[in-house]
């Protein structure tokens, strides 16, 4: 598993800025990013590609959002062990 950074992220989504990740984070189309420093944060390279897949597959927005929801809680199961 990788983490990317917001320049891999903006380059494997398409995004053309932070704000545009932000704001799907915002509306639940993207998930939150993990903290991997002090003062920095990246994306799991399987959640970026899940997402994108998605997208490429032609998922609603509300499905988008569902899968945004599984991927959190996956990361949350993880946690646990």
């Amino acid at each position: 598993m990788s983490i990317y950074r917001m320049p891999a992220v903006k380059a494997e989504t398409g995004h053309r800025s932070h704000a545009s990740i932000y704001n799907a984070i915002k509306v639940g189309l993207f998930t939150k990013p993990v903290p991997i420093g002090q003062r920095s944060v990246g994306w799991p390279s399987e959640e970026v590609q899940a997402i994108n897949a998605a997208r490429i597959a032609g998922k609603s927005e509300a499905e988008i959002r569902e899968l945004v929801n599984r991927l959190h809680a996956k990361r949350a199961e993880m946690a646990t062990v």
